[in-house]
């Protein structure tokens, strides 16, 4: 889906000048900065960066998850309510109903003291009004629609009887079975084999057209992205540094840190000394870099780079980057720095 079809039509989630701190002994936490992302209705976008860029939490922040020394700033509207306003009780309305999470740890999402069968059943009771017995069926379909084995067993099991594909599996059913008009998906697929991978990514696929669903998957898989994804959002230290459609952002990335990104993949088409890993580390968020936050371990910095930060920018239709000097830029600052992104991505 095109940048521009989301912002034409009214988002099923917007976040608008949307800023999270953190409030520690050493300082604040600048985790996410000023983030302006919209999600429209049915389409899957990607949230990818390295561990630390602030996409896990920019959604936690979005449910309500948030630590304690947390502080947010700027809108989050979901169908226009601003969810940063809404009471707990009014969150917890839309949560489980119209907006679900899969969290990469499963057993942050269920009781351990409670068998599955009632963990599933009443969250279909309680936001679907469904009596016990009609539940109880619809969980039992939904684990056998996720690769569950002997399901009709594993129902009346608790969590710590199950494998960690297993328990991740039942989280993703929970958060299917009130068919969410949006659901945010926290690397959901780290603990399973290719083929159970392959059944989740094709069951959100099948939620989202036959439901209109929106999935926002965050993750460092980019084999993943690019078999799923609508549009891709890269986030480096807490800020978007580029937007775009899936073939255009693997086709030509604008950004040299998404361009790195998709350098450091192994490849079945390339050799293994091929894959470069991105030199040095992430930046403090207590004390960021001035000017562009990825220009210490850039290859292309120059001066401005260094001094002022670049603002998130439409480069070219349907993609934003920020940074100074894009490689879709065709102008003389392009050659000299960069060549051609097929020098970027091998």
């Amino acid at each position: 889906m095109a940048m521009s079809d989301t912002r034409d039509a009214q988002p099923l989630l917007q976040l608008s000048d949307y800023a999270i701190r953190f409030a520690t002994p050493d300082g604040t936490v600048k985790a996410v900065n000023g983030l302006d992302i919209a999600v429209a209705r049915g389409e899957t976008l990607a949230v990818v960066g390295e561990s630390g860029s602030g996409k896990s939490q920019t959604f936690n922040g979005v449910f309500g998850l948030l630590a304690g020394n947390a502080k947010t700033d700027g809108k989050a509207l979901f169908e226009g309510r601003d969810l940063l306003s809404l009471s707990p009780r009014e969150l917890d309305g839309i949560r489980g109903a119209d907006m679900a999470m899969v969290f990469q740890d499963p057993m942050t999402a269920l009781n351990p003291a409670m068998k599955i069968r009632r963990q599933l059943s009443e969250t279909l009771t309680i936001h679907r009004g469904m009596i016990r017995r009609e539940a109880e069926a619809e969980a039992l379909a939904m684990l056998k629609k996720v690769g569950i084995p002997e399901a009709e067993r594993r129902i009346d099991q608790y969590p710590h009887e199950l494998s960690g594909g297993m328990r991740q599996r039942i989280v993703i059913a929970m958060a299917l079975l009130c068919r969410p008009k949006l659901i945010v998906a926290d690397e959901p697929t780290t603990a399973l084999d290719v083929t159970i991978q392959a059944q989740i990514l094709d069951l959100f696929r099948d939620l989202s057209e036959d439901f209109g669903t929106a999935l926002v998957l965050i993750t460092h898989d980019l084999g993943v992205v690019a078999g799923i994804a609508d549009r891709v959002v890269v986030m480096y230290a807490g800020r978007v540094v580029e937007e775009a459609g899936v073939d255009a952002l693997f086709e030509r990335p604008a950004m040299p840190y998404t361009a790195a990104l998709i350098r450091s993949i192994p490849r079945v088409d390339r050799e293994v000394e091929a894959v470069e890993p991105i030199p040095g580390r992430p930046p403090d968020l207590i004390h960021p870099p001035t000017g562009c936050p990825f220009h210490p371990r850039c290859r292309f910095a120059e001066d401005k780079c260094r001094r002022e930060r670049p603002p998130l920018a439409e480069v070219e239709p349907g993609r934003r980057a920020a940074c100074w000097f894009p490689f879709v830029d065709a102008g003389p600052n392009h050659g000299e720095r960069a060549g051609t992104p097929e020098t970027l991505n091998g």
